[in-house]
């Protein structure tokens, strides 16, 4: 549904909240040039709707009127074409971190109009608690409600949320009054801190809670409440088609393998991560099939895959960074929230993605990519090694430190022109000491204990079969080198794929 400002002060239960309520166009003048601005929304859920269209517009006029209007964007991950999309399309994006999807915003970064850094979602609260970024003048975030003490109930997603509330020095609120009231106690705050005061995290268990349902804010610091009535961006995934499912049943095949050698307990796997998309929803649709019943999730996003999967009993619990779902699985939670409420636990990403947490209790990391070269290194972020796509996001927060990390990818994009399996990766997130098995179509390549030239040998074997003799040329002359080294490759041909992809439209000679 379309946001829109509404008057139902219902939602804020506290009387000197009440005083400060204001139209979007109101809150959006509070915020100054030059700003450094932490928005909420992850994946699209939990974004503040109104506000920043707002903020456009006045960029706009602004812009017409020679004056100048740019802000730096710091979130928990990708928001909305409401924030990122309109405040590009208007010119008004100086900076972006961590992880962003929007087309408007992606063009505006490649053309080098918006700087942007790559961060692993983990680590961006403590860069910015350490001041690596500077001073957060404003936060604009999105809550479902505000109790008579003054805490803040979080949205479907947390991010980087209650941190940018401390930080921040004024605060903008917007509250959603269309999200289910019974989110309230569905979240787990904490704050982590900063070296060398933090201290164990006490997540031992999916199912452990460490903080609060609620946020804290200090009151004299919210300049602004709106009142908003707004869905979160929603997101449209295909049905499972051949190539997907093949690549669930892969990793369905790959997990027995392990259940069958003593690696993983039968039955109960260890705690799943699942990456976001139609081959992730697909991989957890062939969980289901494998009649796997029990299981828990660590994992920083919920959709629809894994949502059905609690519904039907296959996950018992799974704590998440948000919730980010299609039209249907949304109208599914919002028919049963006090179900999913007592399966589901929401924590800041810092939490949910926490590297200690993630290889203390074992997680199975399962992540998209790009490409990977036939050694195992992964391209999970540039589009023929220039080209910002989206960013790390989680995966590498999951992958360096998961107890098993897995990769999944079609073998081949653009109909065929490209191969996902290329003799070099022209850009690393993930070097092959942190990738150990993947997945395509053709079937799983293990990585693990082996050394480069049996690494390849397992690469080469599940790429499409178009480009595999080509890759085996490549590698057999590459190893005939008068010195070889320890990796063979030939440098001057390293990249050439990529560059007669880029010159003809295709990886093929």
């Amino acid at each position: 549904m379309e946001a829109r400002e509404v008057t139902d002060t219902s939602r804020v239960r506290n009387k000197a909240f009440l005083s400060k309520i204001m139209s979007a166009e109101q809150a959006a003048e509070l915020v100054p040039n030059g700003a450094i601005v932490g928005f909420s929304g992850f994946v699209g859920s939990g974004c503040p709707l109104l506000v920043p269209p707002k903020l456009a517009e006045r960029a706009k006029r602004l812009h017409a009127a020679g004056q100048d209007f740019k802000i730096s964007i710091l979130s928990g991950a990708s928001t909305d074409p409401n924030v990122d999309g309109v405040l590009a399309e208007a010119e008004a994006v100086a900076f972006r971190t961590p992880f962003f999807t929007d087309k408007n915003l992606r063009a505006a970064v490649n053309s080098g109009k918006t700087g942007y850094m790559d961060v692993h979602l983990s680590s961006l609260a403590g860069q910015v608690e350490a001041g690596f970024f500077g001073k957060m003048d404003c936060a604009i975030i999105e809550v479902t409600g505000i109790t008579e003490e003054g805490k803040l109930i979080p949205s479907t997603s947390i991010g980087n949320n209650p941190l940018w509330l401390k930080l921040a020095d004024k605060i903008i609120l917007e509250v959603n009054t269309i999200q289910p009231p019974e989110l309230e106690g569905i979240h787990d705050v904490a704050l982590l801190g900063i070296a060398p005061n933090r201290k164990p995290i006490g997540i031992n268990r999916v199912s452990d809670r460490i903080g609060s349902p609620y946020m804290d804010v200090d009151p004299n610091k919210v300049v602004a409440v709106v009142l908003t009535e707004s869905g979160d961006r929603v997101n449209k995934f295909n049905p499972p088609d051949p190539v997907s499912t093949a690549i669930g049943d892969h990793v369905v095949a790959f997990l027995k393998q392990e259940e069958a050698a003593g690696r993983l307990p039968k039955g109960r796997l260890l705690p799943l991560q699942s990456g976001i998309g139609n081959v992730a929803n697909a991989v957890l649709a062939g969980l289901a099939r494998a009649g796997y019943r029990g299981l828990e999730c660590y994992t920083e996003v919920i959709q629809d895959g894994l949502l059905y999967l609690i519904r039907d009993g296959v996950v018992d619990m799974a704590s998440t960074a948000t919730i980010s779902l299609s039209p249907d699985a949304v109208a599914e939670f919002r028919r049963d929230v006090a179900f999913y409420s007592k399966h589901i636990i929401l924590r800041p990403q810092e939490f949910s993605n926490n590297p200690e947490v993630i290889r203390r209790i074992g997680v199975i990391g399962m992540n998209g990519m790009l490409e990977a070269d036939i050694y195992g290194n992964v391209n999970s972020t540039h589009i023929m090694g220039t080209g910002m796509m989206n960013g790390i996001g989680g995966s590498g927060d999951f992958a360096r430190n998961g107890y098993i990390s897995i990769f999944l990818t079609g073998s081949t994009a653009k109909n065929g022109a490209i191969s996902s399996i290329v003799p070099f990766a022209a850009h690393i997130d993930h070097t092959e000491h942190d990738t150990m098995v993947v997945v395509t179509e053709y079937g799983f390549a293990d990585l693990r204990g082996k050394c480069p030239r049996d690494r390849a040998r397992a690469m080469i074997a599940i790429a499409h079969p178009d480009y595999r003799p080509m890759l085996q040329d490549y590698f057999d002359r590459a190893c005939a080198q008068p010195k070889p080294g320890q990796t063979p490759h030939i440098l001057s041909e390293a990249l050439s794929w990529h560059d007669r992809y880029v010159k003809t439209g295709t990886m093929k000679p």
